[in-house]
């Protein structure tokens, strides 16, 4: 019987029906299900690894060993594990070994939304693009079998809305997993010195030759042939979209968008009057059909941006939307993305916008701190940047930014990507303060382990990175610890290191609120006293949702004419959403927040 499943939960499904125990990758949305859902089944080996290259890396070493290997990340990390991605095209896996790229159209949760099928080109190694979770697990199978008859890497590429949206997929028993594992000297294949890599290139061409020949039959390559006046060629979930508003069409359904069938494109062409190319992102697929001569219609009218919908493509279409939808008129207030209550980057972050210095920030819920009114933080780059960007400021600056440039980034993403920098600005001599946020977890994309928490993806307990020893040993004289709870020793840490010259390290230590292994439940929530408050909102300054503003008229008339002096009205803390961190209170001149108070609402 079907069961309904999520994209990366069929993904995760297929590689373990095909006989995969062997999963590496780094956490990133839309992708980071896959590896999670993977090492829950019985006898299989996954790990988070520090960053994409090194899981690409663990991913091509244990191919070349034998084995079947998933390695996952999101588009953006495709380029940092671009490095060694381009030269196993060359080297080839001897077991097999597929890529997740979990694209981002739209950039839900993500920097830029660049289009991986280029990386499928640019690297010559095949890839194919599933259009609903189905596809998805059935494509993972695929993708195996591809990658071990032409021994090459092979890209599997599910968007944001395949691998978190939910359909229905038949499940089919696992296969047992084959031993192939063993040492395998070849130096040629594997060593890749000019001599050798000259000839692997050859071979690379050798095998996008018999690639373009097998994608002619492959099976998910399809054409549905209805209404000879129009057709669309179309891959990935944007098939659906298409059928739902023109289900009379006739179609070329590509499962393989690299190397594409251009035989099947030509006599697609040959049955149709006129052929629509429809794809998000980039023109990938119309551009090559137009290089072959063929009339095609796509970017022209098409977006060239953020993911597609059924009547984005009947819009672009017919000039219309046939089926308008009449939605009631609704004020719906504004809702930006919020820190949550009690978030230890909250205080940190309140104390970096009052200070007089460009705050360089980096991947992580932290960078949400940029907005009002927080204002803490200033550019936003790429894993790592924080710290190169920090060094290069101050480089600049010189004399003009002695005491004025921040870096901030998490602990995870310190590991991932900012490490190396670290060292280079002490290298260097730099004169920057490095923040790392330690919330002992990786928070945004949903608490996974990584090496300074002590434990593995699968719950074992290991060895734990110790930030302030690391730094020590990167070359760091001053390291410094806080507690961003604690608002006038953040303050103080943070105006003395930029007083001193040179590099400085300060490890802001608080788990994150959200996360179970480090709840203790000792903290009650807060409250406002109203006869106590006096209006001056420097509590609201903190963005913490918990805390808004209550008008006089919602007040009874006893206290206001105790608050008779004041604006309009009290600052006011919603108990069910408070975690009593209590940054809120220190910021209370008055003494009018606190677990109890002497006049209740």
């Amino acid at each position: 019987m079907p069961v309904l499943m999520s994209g990366n939960e069929a993904i995760a499904r297929g590689a373990y029906e095909c006989g995969v125990r062997f999963g590496a990758g780094y956490p990133g949305t839309p992708s980071t299900e896959i590896l999670e859902e993977f090492a829950k089944y019985e006898g299989v080996y996954a790990e988070w690894a520090p960053n994409e290259k090194v899981a690409l890396e663990v991913g091509i070493g244990a191919a070349v060993a034998g084995a079947k290997v998933l390695v996952t990340m999101k588009h953006v990390g495709v380029n940092v594990a671009a490095d060694p991605l381009f030269t196993a095209s060359y080297t080839g896996t001897n077991g097999a070994l597929v890529i997740i790229s979990a694209d981002d159209p739209s950039l839900h949760s993500s920097q830029n939304e660049q289009d991986n099928r280029n990386y499928a080109k640019f690297a010559k190694i095949p890839m194919l693009e599933p259009a609903d979770s189905q596809e998805a697990k059935d494509f993972i199978k695929l993708a195996f079998e591809i990658s071990e008859k032409f021994d090459t890497p092979v890209f599997v590429r599910p968007n944001t809305r395949v691998a978190h949206s939910k359909s229905l997929v038949t499940l089919s028993e696992p296969e047992p997993p084959e031993d192939k594992t063993a040492i395998r000297i070849n130096a040629a294949k594997y060593v890749m010195v000019p001599i050798n890599a000259r000839a692997r290139r050859v071979e690379v061409e050798k095998r996008m030759q018999q690639l373009r020949e097998f994608v002619e039959t492959f099976p998910e390559n399809r054409m549905e042939i209805n209404n000879p006046e129009v057709g669309i060629i179309t891959a990935g979930i944007v098939y659906h979209y298409a059928k739902d508003v023109f289900p009379d069409y006739s179609y070329l359904k590509l499962g393989m968008v690299h190397p594409l069938p251009t035989g099947m494109i030509r006599e697609f062409a040959a049955r149709v009057k006129k052929i629509y190319c429809v794809e998000e992102l980039d023109p990938f697929i119309e551009e090559q059909v137009r290089a072959m001569g063929i009339d095609v219609t796509g970017k022209e009218i098409f977006p060239y941006t953020h993911e597609f919908d059924p009547g984005v493509i009947e819009r672009a279409v017919t000039g219309q939307t046939a089926r308008p939808v009449d939605l009631p008129a609704l004020t719906i207030p504004p809702r930006p993305p919020n820190l949550c209550p009690g978030c230890p980057h909250r205080g940190l972050f309140y104390v970096l916008g009052k200070l007089k210095a460009f705050v360089t920030g980096d991947i992580g819920c932290y960078t949400l701190s940029y907005m009002k009114p927080l204002e803490g933080l200033h550019s936003c780059i790429c894993m790592g940047a924080s710290v190169g960007m920090a060094h290069g400021m101050s480089k600049a600056l010189k004399e003009k930014g002695k005491g004025k440039v921040v870096g901030v980034i998490g602990d995870s993403t310190f590991i991932h990507s900012g490490i190396t920098p670290l060292l280079n600005l002490v290298y260097n001599k730099g004169d920057a303060v490095i923040v790392i946020a330690d919330n002992r977890t990786t928070a945004m994309t949903g608490m996974q382990e990584h090496p300074a928490t002590g434990f593995t993806l699968q719950g074992e307990k290991t060895r734990a990175l110790d930030f302030t020893v690391l730094a020590a040993a990167l070359g760091v004289e001053n390291v410094r610890v806080i507690d961003p709870y604690d608002l006038k020793m953040t303050r103080t840490v943070m105006k003395e290191e930029l007083e001193k010259p040179g590099p400085s390290v300060v490890i802001s230590n608080r788990p994150c609120v959200l996360f179970k292994r480090f709840q203790t439940g000792a903290a009650k929530p807060l409250q406002i006293d109203p006869a106590k408050c006096i209006g001056c909102k420097m509590c609201l300054g903190l963005g913490c949702p918990p805390i808004a503003w209550k008008k006089f008229d919602d007040m009874p008339e006893d206290q206001i004419r105790k608050n008779a002096k004041k604006q309009d009205g009290h600052s006011f803390i919603d108990q069910d959403l408070c975690n009593g961190c209590t940054v809120c209170r220190q910021l209370c001149k008055v003494g009018a927040i606190g677990e109890e108070v002497s006049a209740n609402e």
